[in-house]
Formats: structure tokens, sequence, C-alpha cells
């Protein structure tokens, strides 16, 4: 961490650091965040809190004032004032630029376009200034009651699409479509995964992550190459594949279970991201790899069957029977590039969610897999337009 001001990092006792006690209360007075300005001081963001709430009594011990009392602002606030507000109200009359207005006021443009968006008469367009400072000085108060806490019919609606390993993001845009004229129960999906950190954390359990906290992401493991015989990289694959205007073409790979020694087959077409599942009961061997996936490609359509992209997994070694027997070139990712093949990436993400890792996937019967299937085929996709899977893939093979 770099702190710009306490650069001397040793004990000084509990009452010792004067300066900068000054500078953290100077620098929250000017709107910087008390986190903030924690790391510029060099203070433990406990130190900073004491000294800007004061301590609580606990058992014995006297609750204690703040131990240094807010100072009035040196500088502009970060709120605007009422008598800013008056300002703006007659700038805009006058018919100045939101520019020109924000030099005058000594705020930043985007300060003054917001306040007008927000506050402009339905009617005749003007800015009420009175009105609109009242409302911000409502909505002020830090923290806010959450709209999911506060509505239970809200909360069940949720709650009953988590348990069906809906997305926050799915669930949101869900919300619109389902009651368009209710404004009062729209939500962006960072509310659903603050309020199930902050306060449901039993509910995080069906997150596709199973986390209980945030976590930043980690480099992505890079693999050694394997060498399989008569390879068609993906540099030779045809251009309809790569802009996926053309349906056909699908992308492939393992998931693997516990000791390797199981696991599931996964394909996604790449135009409508429909998922396919290969039963794997005998192994994950060359021969019993490409036997599966011919017999689950064999039901498609001619049309549905152009191309199949896969990594370079030993698994695929008799991709030249697969594409004999089937009619599909199999083309391969470079090493250690799995963003050749995204869409399979972030399905095999989805399906850990029903197959966790370090659990034998041999439990799983071909029943279980086609109803895992379906239940991804039918969750509406943001890429797709909100449309599901199953819908996308209906149309292409009617077409």
């Amino acid at each position: 961490m770099d702190f710009e001001i306490r650069k001397d990092r040793r004990p000084q006792g509990r009452n010792k650091l004067h300066k900068e006690r000054a500078a953290y209360l100077d620098l929250v007075n000017q709107g910087v965040s008390s986190r903030e300005a924690c790391r510029i001081v060099g203070i433990n963001r406990r130190t900073g809190k004491r000294w800007r709430n004061g301590t609580a009594a606990t058992g014995d011990k006297k609750a204690a004032p703040p131990i240094t009392a807010v100072a009035p602002p040196s500088g502009p606030s970060r709120y605007l004032t009422e008598d800013e507000r008056l300002q703006i109200a007659d700038l805009v009359r006058e018919e100045t630029s939101i520019r020109g207005i924000a030099r005058l006021l000594g705020r930043a443009p985007s300060t003054i376009s917001r306040e007008i968006r927000r506050n402009r008469h339905p009617g005749y367009g003007g800015h009420r200034p009175h009105a609109a400072h009242v409302r911000a000085l409502a909505r002020r108060p830090r923290p806010k009651p959450s709209k999911i806490v506060q509505h239970r019919p809200l909360r069940d609606f949720i709650q009953d699409l988590l348990k069906l390993k809906w997305s926050p993001e799915q669930i949101c845009r869900a919300l619109r479509k389902r009651f368009p004229d209710r404004p009062d129960l729209h939500l962006v999906h960072e509310t659903i995964y603050q309020a199930l950190y902050r306060g449901h954390g039993a509910l995080t359990r069906v997150l596709r992550s199973g986390r209980a906290r945030r976590r930043p992401r980690r480099q992505a493991y890079k693999r050694l190459p394997r060498v399989i015989r008569n390879m068609t990289m993906i540099s030779d694959r045809p251009a309809e594949a790569e802009d996926r205007t053309v349906a056909g073409h699908w992308e492939g790979d393992l998931i693997i279970g516990k000791g390797s020694k199981s696991a599931i087959g996964t394909l996604v077409e790449r135009t409508s991201r429909y998922v396919l599942l290969v039963h794997l009961p005998a192994g994950h061997s060359a021969g019993t790899t490409r036997d599966a996936l011919t017999q689950t490609v064999q039901d498609l359509p001619q049309h549905m069957r152009k191309s199949l992209t896969w990594d370079q997994g030993s698994e695929m070694a008799s991709h030249k029977a697969f594409t004999h027997a089937t009619g599909m070139p199999v083309y391969f990712c470079n090493p250690g590039s799995p963003w050749q093949r995204g869409s399979n990436e972030n399905t095999n993400g989805l399906l850990r969610q029903y197959f966790p890792k370090g659990t034998d996937l041999n439990a799983h019967s071909r029943q279980r897999l086609d109803a895992v299937a379906a239940e991804l085929n039918h969750r509406p996709r943001k890429t797709l337009g909100w449309e599901t899977p199953a819908e996308r893939f209906a149309k292409l093979l009617a077409s």
C-alpha cells in the first residue's frame, strides 16, 4: 500500500498522530471517502473510523466522543448546495450552456448535466432548485435500507430464481420483463450481489462461484501442449464460424471429475449457445470419446453439423475417425488459448454448479445430463437479446 503522508510506520502511541489526524479529517471534509483518506494518510481504517465517529460504550468503558471535531469544509463540498442550485436554475433560464455553468460554479460538467436532467420540470422544462435540494437531502443518509430487504415478494422472487441457478443479471432482466410497469421492482445485478454478500450469506451457496465473499481473479493456468497427429488448426476454420452468422459450428471440451477418472463431454453451438452433454460412463479415452460424440451429433440435421472446435486434449486423438463418421471437421485451438472456444469455456463454468470439481461424474445418469442441459437451454441469455438458447436453436432448425 502506498502511503502519501505517514511514511514513518513506527508505533507512536495512542494519541501521538496529531498531524495525521488533522490531515485525515481535512480529507474527509473535502469529500474524500474514509477508505481513501486512510490510505493517503497511512492509518488503519478502524483508526479513521474511531477519529470520525468516536467509540461506543462497551462494558464498564464509557462512550467517547470523536477525538477531533469536524471543522467546516475548507473547499467546495462534494454536494451541491441550495445556493448553487438556485444559480443553476437562473443560468438555465438564461440558456447558458452546461459547460458554461460548470465553469462559473467550479463544478464538473457531468455534475451540472446530471442535476438538470434529474430535476427538470416535466411540463415547461425549467430547473426546480428547492424541490431538488429537498430530494437530495433525503437521498443522502447512509446506509440506505435495501430494497430487497424491504420488499418481501421481491425477495421471494429473487430467491426462487437463485435456487434455479439463475445469475443476478438474468434475474434483473426477468424482473423488468415480468413487471414492465413496476419500476419499484427493477434492480441492477450489483444490488443482488450486495444483498447476498452482506446480509444473506446462506444464499451465496447458490451462486455459481459458491463463495461468500468476493475474490480477485487469478491468472489462468497454462496447460502443456499435447501432440495429436494430423491436426487442422483453428486458423484454417471457415470465417463464417468466427463471426457466428451461420449455425452449425460447435465448440467442445471435457469437464473432468475426481482424480481424472470420470468426465462429461460438453458441446455448445456457437450461434445459439445451445448445449449438448455427452455421457461418458466408460471413461474418456480417445476411442470412447469418439464413439460418444458420434452418437450425440448423429441426431442433428446435416446443416447443423458444419464443424467442431476442440482444445489439444488427447481425448480427440481419433478426430479423423469422428470426421469420417459424422462429416464434421475438427479444428484445434492453439495451446493455452481457452478464449478461442470462449462459449464452451463459459458453459463449463455454468456446469460446475451442477457437477462440482473433485466429485465423481460417473454418478450422473444420462437422464440427469439431459435435465441439466434442458435447464441451461431454457435460461435467458444476455448475448442472445434475452432469448433462451432453446428458442434460438429452434429458429435455426426451422430455417
